[in-house]
Parts: structure tokens; sequence; C-alpha cells
């Protein structure tokens, strides 16, 4: 199995690359802290000295927003990681196992459906307002869903085919069957999950902020610095141009990532 990359996907992966660039560069490079304030410079425009400008309290927009991107990524990527890994496994292991695990799996994921996915990280997050260990588990309970329905039903397909039945009858254990039959199956499609599990984990973070049970203050976070610099947006537009466009630039780039792979 072949796994190039169309136009649009490399496309995708170097606005996600120069974004993360900026984060890890940006934090290194800016001689600010996302909360020192310089009440003389409120609302500046990008110079020289603030190459971003300044916010409503002087702090540096340079720093906070190489922050807030780097942090955004930081949720995308465990939250990918943790959803991947568990809706995969379970998914294999409900299509694998027989009708009494799948029957079990499949009543927790129909509870779990029955629940929208946004209230259940509201409720979650409002527990402990600004903890990142919240939101991670929070998202991560819903995406995994996903996967688990997606890779269950890929699996099930590849399980009665003639070709890893065979593997069977010749005595390679499930290991080699995972690797030759079911993983090359499930692939391209967990894949293409994560892209998107990425993208709206890291949307769902920025709706949070705007509703202030996400990232709290004085952190620096997508959807927060939107909610903080809206009153703003008259005498500074340019700073609540700011995370605007890095969310969409975020969201852009993991859906081109996620184009179909082959």
């Amino acid at each position: 199995m072949t796994f190039s990359m169309k136009s649009s996907q490399k496309c995708g992966l170097i606005i996600l690359l120069g974004l993360l660039a900026f984060a890890v560069l940006g934090s290194w490079l800016s001689p600010y802290t996302i909360s020192q304030q310089d009440l003389n410079a409120i609302l500046e425009p990008p110079n020289a000295q603030h190459w971003l400008g300044t916010d409503h309290f002087g702090r540096s927009m340079f720093t906070r927003m190489a922050y807030a991107v780097g942090l955004s990524f930081a949720l995308g990527l465990v939250c990918v990681m943790t959803s991947a890994l568990l809706g995969t496994f379970l998914g294999v292991w409900a299509a694998w196992s027989g009708k009494q695990v799948d029957g079990v799996l499949g009543v927790f994921v129909n509870i779990l459906l029955a629940l929208p996915g946004l209230v259940i990280v509201l409720l979650l997050a409002a527990i402990a307002p600004g903890s990142f260990l919240m939101l991670y588990l929070a998202i991560s309970l819903v995406q995994w869903v996903e996967y688990f329905r997606v890779v269950r039903a890929v699996t099930q397909a590849v399980v009665q085919s003639p070709a890893r039945q065979s593997s069977q009858m010749m005595g390679f254990g499930r290991w080699y069957q995972f690797k030759r039959h079911i993983w090359p199956a499930i692939a391209p499609s967990v894949f293409t999950l994560a892209a998107f599990g990425g993208a709206n984990a890291i949307l769902t973070m920025a709706s949070l902020g705007f509703i202030y049970v996400g990232i709290q203050p004085p952190l620096a976070e997508l959807g927060l610095m939107t909610v903080e610099l809206f009153p703003y947006y008259s005498e500074a537009p340019w700073l609540l141009v700011q995370p605007l466009v890095v969310i969409a630039l975020i969201v852009f780039g993991f859906h081109l990532l996620a184009g179909k792979r082959i």
C-alpha cells in the first residue's frame, strides 16, 4: 500500500508546519512573556519592537499568539493520539472478538452518542474551568467514538475476507493478520479522521474560550483572545484579525491534510 500525498495535502502540511514553526520560534525569539504588561504601549500597531502590536494591556501579541498556537497544537495532538489509539483498538477488538464483546461496546457507544458531544465537553470543562487536562479528557472522550465506528465497520468486512481467513488457516498469529490485512484497510480512514479530529479539537477549545469555560486568563488561547479583543475592534482591528486568521488557517490546513490518501 502506497501512501503518497496529493498536492492539496502537501499544501495543508506546509500551512500546519509553518504555524508550528511560528509557535516554537516565536516563543524562543520574543523577549517578552505572555503576561508582561506595558501600560505605556497599549493597542500599538505592529512595529519594530512589537512585531504584531500590543493588546489592551500592552502585552506583546507576537508572544501571545505564538503561545496560543503552540497550546492549540498541543491539545490537538494529544487528543488525536488518544482518540485514535483508543477508538482503533476498541473498534478492532469489537469486530474481531465475537458478538458478546461487540454487543457490550456497542451499547456503551450508543449511550455516548445519545448525548450531544458539545454538551459532554461543556459539562466536563465546567467542572474545572481552565484545566488543560480536563479539556483533553473531555474532547478525547467524545472523539474516540468516531474512530470506533469506522474501524469496527471496516474490520468486520476484513475479518470475513478470504485473504484474512487464509492467513488464519495457515497458522499466522493475530498480530500478523492485523499488520497484513486489517491495518492497511483501516489506515486511510484513521488518517482522515485524525486530520479532522485535530481541527475539531482546536475549534472546540476555541469555542470554550468564547464562553469562558476553557483556558483562563492570563494564559493566551485563540478563542479567549478573540473575546478579549473584540471590544477594541474599531480602535485596533489588526488585533482581532490575528487570532481569527490563525484559527481559520489551522482548520484549513487540517482539512487539506485530510484529503484521501492513495
